[in-house]
């Protein structure tokens, strides 16, 4: 693995804004903006280190996978800072009927610099509204066959496009027959991110050949009459794939109608969202501590645990701070910021979740 220098190219903001990037800028604390898509580097590999990134991000999310289970058998919700006991009973529910409920992706955050065969190290898994799809699928893929025209054995390892489609079509079994999969995200993002995030996931159930509709979160109604969610044309809202962490929906004003309504595989409940809610259990940060409990010493695990630091930190390094388990889409900080919500007139809450993690992404 190398970093490259490179001149970023004429007219880059105007290019990549074209290509569905329109938030090539960041906020930053201060109010003032910076570049989040940033050109003026990139980073090469050799096949083998791709080919053992590969391995890696397989075998972690296997091992994601055992820890899920052994959250359920050992009832370990809890320690995931879980404490609704019918939230945990759901969870646990959409876990066994994994194989009935639709999941489409999730995003693993790795350490990894290539040296002295060093592996790659687990920071997080964001397995329930990860994004980054925009600019790593479309834009960062046309930057690299604008850069690299003149070189005929240029490639990218990126093949997301077409594995979010086949993913689709793999899965639209599971989905409810006879209605379109609604795509909501919330309008509290300023700066367009989840927008363009939903509308890409959508072109690719469109593609996979499944009908959609697009409605943002606070815009879902209640039907009292009917008992089931409505969207602005009040069609039943059947299936519904949401950039809408479940940390939030459950805790917002219409959260207990969103269980008491879930469809968890069989056509249990009237409304079926994507990701599934199992998918709480990869996202939170507690997962980690569970990860080295279970895989002690794995390389490719750091040091994690539920009662705090243990291990030294090296020199120079920057700890984490904060012993919250919370999940969230934002990079940790110390000391941890809590996003500010308001209710809607419809009950869903409006937040910025773009918080700190845009910097990390770009890598």
């Amino acid at each position: 693995m190398r970093r490259h220098r490179t001149t970023p190219r004429p007219g880059w903001q105007e290019t990549v804004e074209e290509q569905g990037l329109i938030y090539p800028l960041s906020r930053q604390p201060d109010g003032s903006l910076r570049p989040y898509w940033d050109e003026s580097a990139y980073y090469s590999f050799s096949l083998a280190e791709i080919e053992a990134l590969e391995e890696v991000v397989a075998e972690l999310h296997e091992m994601c996978l055992t820890a899920a289970d052994h959250i359920v058998k050992e009832n370990r919700f809890a320690d995931l800072g879980i404490r609704d006991p019918r939230v945990a009973a759901l969870i646990a529910e959409s876990w066994r009927r994994r194989d009935e409920l639709p999941s489409l992706y999730g995003r693993f955050d790795l350490h990894y610099d290539g040296r002295g065969g060093a592996p790659a190290k687990m920071l997080e898994y964001n397995a329930d509204t990860p994004t980054s799809l925009v600019e790593a699928a479309g834009p960062q893929w046309f930057w690299m066959e604008e850069r690299f025209a003149d070189v005929p054995q240029a490639d990218q390892w990126n093949s997301l496009h077409e594995r979010l489609v086949d993913a689709w079509k793999r899965q639209a079994a599971l989905l409810p027959p006879g209605a379109p999969l609604h795509f909501a995200h919330s309008i509290g993002d300023e700066l367009g991110e989840d927008l363009m995030t939903v509308a890409y996931l959508r072109e690719t159930a469109d593609q996979a050949g499944v009908p959609t509709e697009v409605i943002s979160m606070e815009d879902i109604g209640w039907d009292g009459l009917s008992g089931r969610f409505v969207d602005k044309k009040l069609r039943f809202i059947r299936a519904c794939f949401k950039l809408y962490p479940w940390e939030w929906l459950v805790a917002d004003d219409f959260g207990p109608l969103a269980l008491d309504t879930l469809d968890n595989g069989g056509g249990t409940g009237s409304t079926l969202w994507i990701e599934p809610l199992w998918k709480m259990l990869l996202s939170n940060k507690a997962l980690l501590a569970i990860l080295w409990e279970l895989f002690p010493d794995h390389p490719n695990l750091l040091p994690a645990h539920l009662d705090g630091p243990r291990d030294p930190t090296p020199p120079g390094a920057n700890p984490w701070c904060g012993t919250s388990p919370a999940a969230t889409r934002s990079w940790p900080r110390c000391p941890p910021s809590t996003a500010t919500t308001s209710s809607s007139a419809r009950g869903w809450s409006r937040a910025s979740r773009r918080g700190s993690a845009s910097a990390s992404r770009r890598a």
